[in-house]
């Protein structure tokens, strides 16, 4: 079988064929690359309107060169979205046009299930985790109950279009990431904002006060080498912390920052670290391509996925939650077992471990962080965790005690409580006390970060709160949505019914919070808006 594909969501005007008797993926690509600054929706436009038709054909003489079949394709696969409006209408009236002349199958792609896809298809994992590291866009995504869960992303800007947004500030054409890669092999390491939220994460502050740093005199190499090592140490925590939350053990790179060899190393040495097996595809799968369109669309023509010409309109703001995964039917999320019952557990950040009816935990100096990076990240939380979840029970909220702490050596000592972690003991009245626990917390102005089933005790009585590292105090609406929103996307990576689990957590977030002083309905209202806040265009 070979299925023709057609890329345009912004940049690359690209058509590709996969012979699926052969594996051979044949790409052809013509990138827009702007005189000055960034993409210009117009220009990129204008551009896939002049050289789509061009690969194209490039790639039906390609096909008609290895086939003496007529027609020499047997589907035609394009970008769907997500992506720039102009661009990706281009690209569905050629594929509508080619699908429609030749008579075969149409099929839409999203563009950004595409670059996991191609990951999972050449490393040959089961059940990755993948990192979405691209220009507009960056996610952690798994794959549970027929969908791709959002695991985490960014709340404001895409890691690549950070990086150019930093490049255009110094005045550096287009594409910003390489030249901040080239220019931070020169510099030292200056510490700039650390913004992660649970698995989600935002750049635009780190990218401010980057800008800021070169306007008040600092090299602009150890400006760049600050801006590398504080995104990418991000991205590559929140990805172990997605391995961490469902249990996974392969994790996969996709999207065009994902040619970076520093974040490379980093996501290698982390899943070394944890035992966990790594692949990134060879760079011209990683950049916005065609190949990697037509050979999810092959997987999904083989599993009858496949549109009629009237159904084919394009989506700009396509999220890959939003595509039910036809193509496969096995569940990936692989849970363990709690060994801190017989022993310890490895978590994303600690080692715990149980003694004499207590627990200890320690955070591991991670090797992939650079070492001013991680001393300073492992001191602040341990002392966040020693403070917040005293005051935390002193709210009403279910905490362990906790009977020593070393912030300089990122150890603590607890009391031991709960009998599993929520994440293997889900049930909707659990997901509903969290939920009021959650809003006993709001109402004593604490966040608490990281509220992930894994963070989550319980018992047949209890249901504790646990690891406020990442926990600060706030009286805004924004970070109590957060809180929620972060528990609502590990719910949806674990719990049998995701969408009775988010129910169930609003629900008792309600209750609890009409009986304090707490306008749970604003915080309800501004996790809506945050949800449809994804920076897919």
């Amino acid at each position: 079988m070979r299925v023709l594909g057609i890329e345009g969501t912004a940049w690359a005007a690209s058509a590709a064929v996969f012979d699926t008797t052969t594996d051979e993926v044949w790409i052809e690509t013509d990138a827009y690359v702007p005189e000055s600054g960034g993409i210009d929706p117009r220009e990129a436009a204008d551009h896939m309107s002049e050289a789509i038709p061009t690969v194209v054909e490039a790639a039906m003489t390609h096909a008609r060169e290895r086939t003496t079949d007529s027609p020499p394709i047997d589907a035609v696969a394009f970008s769907r979205g997500p992506g720039l409006g102009p661009c990706l209408r281009t690209v569905g009236t050629a594929a509508r046009a080619l699908a429609g002349t030749l008579s075969v199958p149409l099929i839409g792609v999203n563009h950004m299930i595409a670059h996991l896809e191609i990951g999972r298809y050449r490393s040959g994992f089961d059940a990755p985790v993948c990192l979405n590291a691209s220009g507009a866009n960056a996610h952690v995504l798994g794959y549970h109950e027929g969908r791709y869960r959002v695991l985490g992303e960014t709340m404001d800007t895409g890691v690549g279009n950070a990086l150019d947004k930093f490049a255009r500030h110094l005045g550096w054409s287009h594409p910003g990431g390489p030249k901040v890669e080239s220019a931070a092999a020169d510099g030292t390491y200056t510490s700039l904002p650390y913004v992660v939220k649970g698995m989600d994460f935002s750049f635009s502050g780190i990218t401010t006060a980057a800008q800021d740093a070169v306007d008040a005199g600092t090299p602009v190499e150890d400006v760049c080498t600050g801006l590398q090592e504080t995104i990418f140490a991000m991205l590559t925590e929140v990805s172990e912390r997605a391995l961490s939350v469902t249990g996974a053990d392969e994790l996969v790179l996709g999207g065009g920052v994902g040619q970076n060899d520093r974040l490379k190393a980093m996501l290698e040495e982390m899943c070394a670290q944890r035992g966990a097996s790594f692949y990134a595809p060879e760079s011209r799968f990683l950049r916005d391509n065609a190949g990697m369109i037509a050979v999810l669309g092959a997987q999904m023509y083989e599993a009858g996925d496949t549109i009629a010409i009237e159904d084919s309109a394009v989506d700009p703001t396509y999220r890959p939650d939003e595509v039910p995964v036809t193509w496969r039917h096995e569940e990936s999320v692989r849970h363990v077992g709690d060994a801190i019952e017989t022993g310890s557990v490895e978590g994303a950040e600690a080692t715990v471990t149980r003694v004499n009816g207590c627990v200890r935990k320690r955070r591991h100096p991670k090797s992939y962080r650079h070492p001013d990076l991680d001393r300073r990240l492992r001191r602040e939380r341990t002392a966040m965790e020693a403070r917040l979840t005293a005051l935390a029970r002193r709210a009403g909220v279910p905490t362990p005690v906790l009977t020593a702490v070393d912030p300089e050596a990122a150890t603590l000592t607890f009391e031991y409580v709960g009998e599993a972690d929520l994440r293997t003991a889900l049930t909707d009245d659990r997901i509903h006390t969290v939920g009021g626990h959650l809003a006993r917390l709001h109402a004593a102005g604490i966040v608490h970060g990281d509220p992930t089933t894994r963070n989550v005790r319980v018992n047949d009585n209890r249901v504790y709160l646990l690891d406020f590292g990442l926990g600060y105090h706030s009286e805004h609406p924004e970070d109590f949505a957060m809180d929620l929103h972060v528990f609502a996307q590990s719910a949806a990576g674990t719990a049998p019914d995701p969408d009775a689990a988010r129910v169930a957590v609003l629900d008792g977030y309600r209750a609890t919070g009409a009986s304090l002083d707490l306008d749970a309905t604003t915080v309800v209202d501004r996790l809506a808006e945050i949800e449809g806040r994804g920076r897919y265009q």
